[in-house]
């Protein structure tokens, strides 16, 4: 049994006439007597009754056209929902990203791309980038945005391109010494009780300022260890310390707090999102354009990797 057995009896059943609805479907009435012949005989039931008056299902028949309807419908929202699929307007995204991201430039990113496809289920883990690359690389995430490029063992698999570039700022409460300052130097910071990132969690970055502080360590060493950017401001809110993080942490204003450049400037890793390289899902290819047209440096930096998006 085809489709087109199907819509020989629908079309039967509506016009109660083999010559008319051989016109309707385009056929010559004789094919379509057969046709109709054979379904009966292959469902085992007389599925019409011919009449002098004209030609109408039976209590079989009316059972098989309902199904036939249904099944119908069922190919034709099959075949829309594969284009779907396809065209990365439905189906699931994994993605892990550093708290820092949500500053910049997820927010922007995420919103167009939810507005877009919103078919498209979105799964968000905030992780730290040890962690997500390693899910990135086990298949358990789609994608990731991490402080700098992804480490370890499967690493080279995948496709890494920057999306952001930082450096060093200092965050203080607003009682504190430093809050009137445009800027505090290393010297300074070697003396104050520093609010930082886990090391284990963001190597990259515990690194850089282990790099900056240069041998005398002692503060970094002694330093209270926050989750992410936003305990960080909220701890030297406080007045735990002073914070060091990202200068995109200005773009989130927090009442009782004040930001100081570091001098000299100090660079952060970059801010790199990560894919596997022989991941073609539609879902991740349709991020991938909106990430190309959200943030254009970042779309050269793909088709250099990928090739230009069709």
């Amino acid at each position: 049994m085809e489709a087109r057995h199907l819509r020989y009896a629908l079309a039967l059943a509506e016009h109660g006439h083999f010559g008319r609805a051989a016109r309707a479907l385009g056929i010559a009435q004789p094919p379509l007597s057969k046709q109709i012949a054979d379904l009966e005989r292959e469902t085992g039931a007389r599925l019409f009754d011919r009449t002098r008056q004209g030609v109408f299902p039976t209590p079989a028949g009316e059972a098989f056209l309902a199904r036939a309807r249904r099944a119908l419908d069922e190919m034709a929202a099959a075949t829309v929902d594969a284009g779907r699929a396809a065209r990365g307007e439905t189906g699931r995204l994994r993605l892990g990203f550093v708290a820092s991201a949500l500053l910049d430039p997820l927010p922007d990113v995420l919103g167009r791309f939810g507005r877009e496809r919103p078919g498209v289920r979105l799964e968000l883990h905030e992780m730290a980038s040890r962690r997500s690359t390693a899910a990135l690389v086990a298949g358990e995430l789609d994608v990731t945005v991490t402080l700098g490029p992804p480490r370890g063992a499967g690493a080279e698999r995948l496709v890494s391109v920057p999306v952001g570039h930082d450096h060093l700022i200092a965050v203080v409460g607003s009682a504190h010494p430093y809050a009137g300052q445009a800027s505090v130097g290393v010297d300074q910071l070697r003396r104050q009780q520093l609010i930082v990132a886990a090391g284990e969690d963001e190597p990259a970055v515990v690194l850089g300022l282990r790099t900056m502080l240069g041998e005398d360590v002692a503060a970094l060493d002694g330093a209270t260890v926050a989750r992410d950017v936003h305990t960080i401001m909220g701890l030297a809110a406080c007045g735990i310390g002073v914070g060091l993080g990202p200068s995109r942490m200005r773009s989130v204003p927090r009442p009782g707090v004040r930001f100081c450049e570091v001098t000299p400037r100090t660079a952060l890793p970059d801010l790199v999102l990560s894919f596997a390289d022989r991941d073609r899902s539609p879902a991740l290819g349709a991020f991938l354009d909106t990430v190309r047209r959200n943030c254009p440096d970042v779309g050269a930096a793909l088709d250099l990797r990928l090739g230009p998006a069709c």
